[in-house]
């Protein structure tokens, strides 16, 4: 595009004000106050992130607001590199996921990928139900494709609170799976690399985390059949 018209584009007429700017300008405000808490903590603290990206950690999360992945562990920016969809969903044809995995673990070499999803997901709960929500019904497949192969214990459960967090649970371990049969994270244990997979849940309800037991370290912790030659 010539450089006339996109000066034309990004210059408002004369007279013209961005008004609805304004209309967010509290989060502006926000933003100045939050960064000058963390400067008055950790002085230099900005100009240090600005220079490097260095996380030990790759959180992959839903994107539900009320799950921020860097708060509720306790870390600044600059500590966790952040993947988020909804349902926390690692899918091998999903390029955008993969893309992050590899670029954690070739790159910033993160030791840790975290698989971090939380009781009462709205994901789980659409995957769990016959309504039709749109074009995320093909997305929670996934989700369902769980389900169907753990229906008869889910189902024996009495609630439905209990039917959800228990799929919430599975899923999370599901999606661990996913993440160590991928080809990114069994070349880095071929490399040598350190790298634990952990699966993790959250509790809203109360802000806290819990370890659902699942942490994988080494490619001979594999089912045979997903592990690819060194």
């Amino acid at each position: 595009m010539p450089r006339s018209r996109i000066s034309l584009i990004l210059t408002p007429k004369p007279g013209a004000q961005f008004t609805n700017m304004k209309l967010l300008q509290h989060l502006f405000d926000n933003n100045k106050l939050w960064a000058q808490s963390i400067e008055s903590s950790h002085p230099g603290f900005f100009r240090k992130l600005s220079e490097q990206q260095t996380p030990e950690y790759l959180w992959i999360g839903c994107s539900d607001s009320r799950v921020p992945a860097n708060e509720i562990v306790g870390l600044l920016p600059g500590d966790v590199f952040v993947h988020r969809n909804v349902g926390n969903v690692v899918v091998h044809s999903d390029l955008n996921c993969l893309s992050v995995l590899q670029y954690a673990i070739e790159i910033l070499k993160v030791k840790h990928v975290i698989v971090c999803g939380h009781y009462g997901c709205g994901g789980i709960k659409a995957a769990m139900s016959n309504e039709k929500h749109g074009l995320i019904d093909n997305w929670l497949r996934n989700i369902k494709d769980i389900y169907k192969l753990n229906e008869k214990k889910i189902n024996a459960l009495e609630s439905e609170k209990q039917k959800v967090d228990r799929l919430c649970e599975l899923n999370v371990i599901q999606q661990v799976k996913s993440v160590i049969h991928t080809t990114i994270v069994q070349d880095a244990w071929d490399r040598g690399q350190p790298l634990a997979v952990h699966g993790w849940i959250y509790s809203i309800a109360d802000g806290l985390l819990r370890d659902l037991g699942v942490c994988v370290t080494a490619k001979d912790q594999i089912d045979q059949i997903y592990r690819t030659d060194s």
